[in-house]
């Protein structure tokens, strides 16, 4: 960070008037004839004062939250957030300002400090596009940190009983989603075909987060060696590299990600930035302490609303509720849009990748607070977490082709399992399948074969629980394809095969899947009609017994 204007460029540029204030403040004799001989007099005389005795104790109350609120921000806050909060200092010309004395009568916390020269406002170095900043000079910034050493207190309260009343533990069941999407996309099965009513993300969410992790490119096609290695690895590995590349995510954007927003254009945040934000907020907060979650969304209002937005701005970005159709602009929309990414972010990534519990009032009610969980310290540094499971289980089959495969069957397992399968239930605790020609129809065009599917069930399960049957017909599906077929029609019976040639002339042969025998055919189930009015035409009269007028 670069560092503030001293003391002494605060104040160039105001007059002899504005001095003779600050000198008053301070208790400072001032004799000086013009503004640059009382400029290094004034300096001088503040930062040898005695501190804390005659000047900082002195302050009232609210000045003392705005001075520790910049200690606290590293001596920098943006104006428009250090006004809202602490109030806003008025312009004056010299003369109106000489009348008005607003260092005796100040309006605001921050005229408090500006009078006292505690705190100068520019555009400071380093931001894209420029931003104005309330600063503490640098040279007062060094006299003033121990003022605010030990006073970093943490956004927010803690949880009441009824806040943390249902805890909900963070888990590892990312992990198992992302076996499952990912199979799901190697097999180009639809999103929306996948039974994943009781995961706690959406396919699309999980799947923007296996992109940032380089696990699945561009066209949404899983990458074959990144793949294998994250499927490989322990589970405590895989949540580590998983949480790891969240954090460090360039182009995951979880403000596009929202629910119930619609980002029309480009919104200029740094997502990178915002998350980083979101997980300093986050460790001040008690480790073994369930936290308010409402309360540490409105303490991050007060403290840091912009930690998304460049320069404040709360105007330019085009942000629309899907529920009413309506932009979402200006600082009133906080809670909509900043305060919802930074409950999102809470209760979604961080929960989802181990990082926090969550507790809700009672079971099925949004979360109301959240605390660390044992994972969170490992993971912030990057290391594998401890108490993971392993992946020992072994999946079960029948002779009618049903395989289960339990959640902690090894998970590059059930990946390959599955591209050979059509996919069934899926519960928490087990993932169903069945072995049937369009599974093995679809594996069969990424070039895999029944023999390989045997051999991975092999290795998988002891041979003497793989029904024979199923081995034999899966060595006969791969010589000779599928043997048997079943297919809903109605059965048509003509008097002569003239009939039915005579039939097929017509425009309801479409209506006929295969002729059986020269006086009999499979027809579509309903459309029996359409063929009695093509006979009638041709001068044929048919009926339909009463047991196929279903």
């Amino acid at each position: 960070m670069e560092p503030m204007p001293t003391l002494s460029d605060a104040l160039r540029g105001r007059d002899l008037s504005f001095l003779k204030m600050v000198a008053n403040a301070w208790n400072l004799e001032l004799n000086a004839p013009d503004f640059a001989t009382a400029l290094p007099q004034v300096v001088e005389g503040i930062l040898k004062h005695p501190w804390r005795e005659d000047v900082l104790e002195a302050l009232p109350r609210e000045a003392q939250s705005a001075l520790q609120a910049l200690v606290d921000a590293e001596g920098r806050l943006s104006w428009g957030i250090f006004t809202r909060r602490y109030g806003d200092v008025r312009p004056f010309g010299p003369g109106s300002r000489d009348k008005v004395r607003p260092d005796l009568n100040p309006v605001s916390p921050a005229e408090v400090l500006w009078y006292r020269a505690l705190i100068g406002r520019a555009i400071l170095p380093g931001d894209t596009p420029p931003k104005e900043y309330a600063y503490i000079p640098e040279d007062l910034l060094e006299l003033l940190q121990p003022f605010g050493q030990g006073e970093d207190s943490p956004p927010g309260r803690p949880a009441s009983p009824v806040e943390c009343a249902h805890p909900l533990p963070a888990h590892d069941r990312v992990l198992d989603h992302a076996a499952t999407l990912l199979a799901a996309l190697r097999s180009a099965l639809p999103l929306e075909r996948l039974n994943c009513a009781h995961w706690e993300m959406t396919p699309d969410l999980l799947l923007e987060l296996l992109k940032a992790a380089r696990l699945v490119d561009d066209a949404n096609l899983p990458l074959a060696e990144p793949v294998r290695g994250f499927l490989e690895s322990s589970r405590s590995a895989a949540l580590a590299f998983l949480a790891q590349e969240w954090m460090e995510a360039l182009y995951l954007n979880e403000l596009r990600l929202l629910p119930g927003l619609q980002c029309d254009g480009d919104c200029l945040n740094d997502a990178l930035r915002t998350r980083q934000a979101v997980i300093t907020w986050v460790s001040r907060v008690p480790k073994d302490t369930w936290w308010s979650l409402a309360s540490f969304v409105k303490a991050v209002r007060e403290r840091d609303p912009d930690f998304q937005r460049p320069a404040g701005d709360y105007d330019s970005w085009f942000i629309r509720s899907t529920a009413s159709g309506e932009f979402l602009r200006g600082f009133e929309s906080w809670d909509e849009v900043d305060g919802a990414l930074l409950r999102f972010i809470l209760t979604g990534p961080l929960h989802w990748l181990g990082f926090v519990d969550l507790a809700c009032p009672a079971p099925g009610q949004e979360p109301g607070a959240f605390r660390f969980s044992p994972w969170a310290e490992d993971l912030l540094h990057g290391a594998k977490p401890k108490g993971l499971p392993e992946e020992t289980g072994k999946p079960r089959l029948n002779s009618a082709g049903l395989l289960s495969v339990p959640r902690l069957a090894p998970r590059s397992l059930r990946y390959l399992l599955a591209r050979f399968c059509v996919w069934e239930e899926e519960t928490p605790e087990e993932y169903h399948y069945r072995i049937a020609p369009p599974g093995l129809e679809r594996a069969a065009a990424q070039g895999l074969r029944p023999r390989q599917l045997l051999s991975l069930l092999r290795r998988a399960m002891d041979a003497a629980t793989i029904p024979p049957s199923l081995v034999q017909a899966l060595e006969r599906w791969e010589g000779a394809g599928t043997q048997a077929t079943l297919q809903r029609g109605v059965l048509l019976r003509v008097a002569s095969p003239l009939v039915l040639e005579a039939l097929k002339k017509t425009r309801a042969a479409r209506y006929i899947l295969e002729e059986l025998s020269p006086t009999a055919a499979l027809i579509h189930a309903g459309k029996e009609e359409k063929i009695l009015e093509a006979l009638a035409e041709i001068g044929y009269l048919g009926d339909i017994f009463p047991d196929s007028r279903a």
